[in-house]
């Protein structure tokens, strides 16, 4: 039985946190209800994730354009994670499904782990990326 909760129990987080961030609108220069990037305090660039609940945001608004802009890595990552956790609901909550397994090898989720660091810290911080560089983080504004 409890196996079968588990996604429930995903869903429910997936969707307090896109309540969250449509709630609190990330994509405004107030500052973000839980304090500023600590990445970018600590070092004044755009981290791994900066961007990521931005994307989200945009994302969930329609609009591919500004979320590529803050987080492209994340944004190709999207359809995958959920789709995934469609068929793991799936499966899951009603046995064998004719949904197929995301067949991934290994080396993928290291190497989209790799890209997701390199875009993320040092990539997007270069003249050559700023257009995905998000200049007004700063400490005390959204993450």
């Amino acid at each position: 039985m409890r196996l079968k909760l588990s996604p429930v129990a995903a869903w429910a987080a997936l969707a307090g946190a896109a309540g969250y961030i449509l709630a609190t609108n990330p994509a405004d220069n107030r500052p973000d209800t839980f304090g500023g990037c600590t990445w970018y305090s600590l070092f004044a660039s755009n981290g791994p994730t900066c961007g990521g609940t931005r994307m989200v945001w945009y994302l969930l608004h329609g609009d591919l354009v500004n979320a590529a802009r803050m987080h492209a890595v994340a944004l190709i990552g999207t359809p995958f994670a959920l789709y995934a956790l469609i068929e793991w609901t799936a499966r899951q909550t009603f046995g064998r499904t004719g949904l197929p397994r995301l067949r991934i090898r290994w080396w993928m989720y290291a190497a989209y782990g790799i890209a997701f660091l390199v875009y993320g810290a040092i990539l997007r911080n270069l003249p050559a990326f700023a257009w995905f560089h998000l200049d007004y983080m700063q400490p005390g504004i959204g993450l």
